[in-house]
């Protein structure tokens, strides 16, 4: 578009303003057309704002009350104004825009308003100072979590009350369902009226409710009043419903859409009671700039969610059911972190080899998320095929496996540990058997008597898997019998509580003693819920082996 394809009613400067300077916006914030005096006024060159993004040139406008105003004056019905400081050319600006279709245009003139430094107005300085402040904090508690759920309750809290009486925020998914609900009410007494409305409202998809036009329009919706039909539908003609609606004494409302990444992914509702005046353009200016940050920092949480379930589905999807074989009993269980910081490298394997041996595994992955999910995968199949295609003896597997990882260069660390369980002709009918194993810097196994005692099958330690060591591996042989138990498990299990390994080694093995020689998968459970809970702070693998009679 050139200035000439601009309308001549809208390049018209408003009666209030003498020679302004003139710029036009498209839907995605273009520069197509841009005057001289523009240029000069936002302290730029012209050919560096014709045909360039207003973001892309003027970066420095990001977080300002401009910036704020230039994104409601693109969702406002009208002619809208402002005068304010603009911090990047220490001026004071009047600023007046108007929508035409997906134009947006703006006349711009240096206000006779006061300068920082002058007399100036002090009200006003004070009062962008606060704004300012409160974007700012904004953009800190927003980027202070990457827990979806946390992040929409934190922006309910937020807004009340320096933009609303109450507020309620709704982050969908990609089906289009809610997937995360936030609210907020400055008066503890009427939080109950709230979550009680809110919890049992009827849903609805109503062209002319203001939720979903937020939603299906991209822009904010503001309402002076809130009409009684618009909220008629969502109480369904239940009376403890319609009373709660009305103690909250909602008096005006303004939904802006909380959009990131040219989507909207939600909205948050503003409403104010009927003692408050409606919202101002600026502060809704301040609510669509509050919006921006929170939905990109809430979009930035779903995103990282979305791949730490990759992360997990894929591991869950490599953790095999172990085989059940004569005489021996196997249970394991896989905890991912609650934190979601921490998915990733944990794993367990078990299988027979061709001459009926049990083989069984137990590592984890130096790293975490999809990436220590992927290595994983990798150091896991190559483990296994090394160890089913010869019945070699753990040490020289492990050696094998580490030559393969540097070979093909996997280029990750991990620790691992194979055991073993073997039955020599010599103890064939006996119920003993021989547990063999070796292990590259992993944990050492716990053996349960089936007389309640415990040993800790410790040896010498051994470098990880990937260390590109030339240092040679060695097994460990020990005897088992029938009714022993035999437990493998990652650090997870013994570091839960920001515990050291040494102290965490010692819980673990008094708490498999106190639970004695119990069937392996009651083990499992009984272990994770005693030490870990429902809150795993780190991935945990266990693996029981129960050996029974012959």
């Amino acid at each position: 578009m050139t200035d000439a394809a601009v309308p001549a009613a809208l390049v018209t400067a408003p009666a209030a303003t003498r020679q302004p300077a003139v710029a036009v916006f498209d839907g995605d914030w273009t520069l197509v057309s841009v005057d001289q005096a523009t240029a000069d006024l936002l302290g730029r060159r012209h050919e560096e704002l014709a045909g360039r993004n207003i973001w892309i040139a003027l970066p420095e406008l990001a977080g300002t009350i401009f910036h704020s105003f230039l994104l409601h004056a693109r969702s406002a019905g009208g002619r809208v104004t402002w005068r304010g400081f603009y911090p990047p050319v220490s001026a004071w600006i009047d600023a007046t825009a108007q929508r035409d279709g997906d134009a947006l245009h703006v006349w711009l003139r240096r206000s006779a308003g006061p300068v920082p430094d002058g007399p100036g107005d002090p009200v006003a300085d004070v009062a962008e100072y606060d704004r300012l402040r409160f974007l700012a904090e904004v953009s800190e508690a927003m980027s202070s979590t990457l827990d979806p759920a946390q992040s929409v309750a934190t922006l309910a809290e937020l807004v009340v009350p320096r933009l609303a009486d109450w507020s309620m925020v709704s982050v969908l998914g990609e089906d289009g369902a809610p997937v995360a609900e936030g609210r907020a009410h400055r008066d503890p007494a009427g939080r109950a009226d709230l979550d009680f409305y809110l919890d049992n409202r009827t849903r609805g998809a109503a062209e002319d409710n203001p939720l979903v036009t937020a939603l299906l329009t991209g822009e904010p919706i503001h309402l002076p009043t809130i009409d009684p039909a618009i909220v008629e539908p969502s109480l369904g003609g239940r009376p403890e419903l319609r009373a709660a609606w009305e103690r909250l004494g909602a008096g005006s409302m303004t939904v802006v859409p909380l959009r990131a990444r040219t989507e909207t992914i939600g909205v948050i509702a503003l409403v104010n009671g009927v003692d408050r005046p409606q919202h101002g353009e600026m502060e809704i200016a301040t609510a669509v700039e509050v919006a921006r940050r929170a939905a990109l920092a809430i979009d930035n949480a779903r995103l990282y969610d979305r791949q730490l379930a990759v992360a997990e589905t894929l591991q869950r999807s490599l953790l095999t059911p172990p085989p059940q074989p004569d005489d021996l009993e196997i249970a394991v269980r896989y905890l991912p972190a609650s934190s979601s910081l921490h998915v990733g490298g944990d794993w367990y394997d078990a299988f027979q080899q061709p001459d009926g041996a049990t083989l069984l595994v137990i590592g984890d992955v130096v790293g975490h998320n999809v990436d220590a999910a992927a290595a994983m995968g990798q150091v896991r199949s190559i483990l296994r095929g090394i160890a089913y295609d010869r019945q070699e003896e753990p040490a020289q597997v492990l050696t094998r496996v580490d030559a393969a990882l540097t070979g093909l260069r996997i280029g990750t660390l991990a620790t691992a540990l194979i055991a073993r369980i073997e039955q020599p002709a010599e103890l064939t009918g006996s119920g003993r058997r021989l547990l063999r194993w070796s292990s590259a810097g992993h944990l050492p196994p716990l053996l349960l008597h089936a007389d309640g005692r415990v040993d800790l099958l410790s040896a010498e330690p051994q470098t990880l898997l990937g260390a590109e060591s030339t240092r040679p591996r060695t097994d460990s042989v020990v005897r088992i019998g029938a009714g022993d138990t035999l437990l493998f498990h990652t650090d997870g299990l013994v570091e839960q509580g920001r515990t050291g390994i040494d102290e965490g080694t010692e819980r673990l093995v008094a708490a498999v003693r106190e639970l004695g020689p119990v069937p392996p998968d009651r083990l499992c459970d009984a272990l994770i819920e005693r030490i870990v809970g429902n809150h795993p702070e780190d991935d945990v693998a266990v693996v029981a082996v129960r050996c029974g009679a012959q």
